[in-house]
């Protein structure tokens, strides 16, 4: 009974241990399918910066795109960057929004964004930059489908006092540390709320 008990006690932890690696290996797998890009890009006239963020997200397009394009959703505001965000107005694709950032709490940002469902595309643009201490913002965020995932290809064309500096700056403060945290705030925020947004 006792050489038993062993043999049984043995069996269970290498099944045990089997089965840890195989989900860490599994979880290990998923982590590599999912990659994040920054390019730097020529900018759109003779001043400002510019950069393509690209990177992929495990939900299928059509889920990801209603999730993209929740410009009311208060999810918003579990980004650390935003302290604020509303969805103003809608008029067929175009829609309305202003945010509040934690780099600048006095300025509302009022964002006009034209939406292509069919494209899965949506292309924006700031409002009110002069109000913002900007000169322009504008870009284009195109998705598309990509071995049962989602590939966005975030472009932005952008001049500010510093934005050179801000864009060649390293770590979290910079440009391409802002961009890596968006796009895994994003891929967590959908794997947390996927539920609200079936296709």
């Amino acid at each position: 009974m006792h050489r038993t008990g062993t043999a049984l006690a043995s069996a269970l932890i290498v099944l045990t241990a089997s089965l840890t690696f195989a989900v860490a290996a599994a979880a290990a797998g998923e982590k590599a399918a999912v990659t994040t890009e920054v390019r730097r890009i020529p900018s759109a006239g003779k001043t400002g910066q510019a950069y393509r963020l690209i990177y992929t997200v495990n939900v299928p397009v059509e889920q990801f795109w209603k999730f993209k394009t929740d410009f009311g959703g208060e999810f918003l505001l579990t980004n650390r960057y935003i302290l604020s965000s509303r969805l103003v107005s809608r008029r067929r694709n175009v829609y309305i929004t202003e945010t509040r950032y934690v780099d600048a709490p006095d300025a509302v940002f009022r964002w006009q964004t034209t939406i292509y469902p069919s494209a899965h595309r949506m292309n924006y643009r700031l409002l009110n930059p002069k109000e913002c201490g900007q000169k322009f913002n504008r870009g284009t965020i195109q998705m598309s489908t990509e071995s049962g995932k989602t590939r966005v290809e975030h472009s932005t064309y952008f001049d500010f006092f510093g934005a050179t500096i801000w864009a060649h700056f390293p770590g979290p403060g910079g440009m391409v540390g802002f961009l890596r945290y968006t796009a895994d705030w994003e891929r967590e925020t959908i794997e947390r709320l996927k539920h609200q947004y079936f296709p």
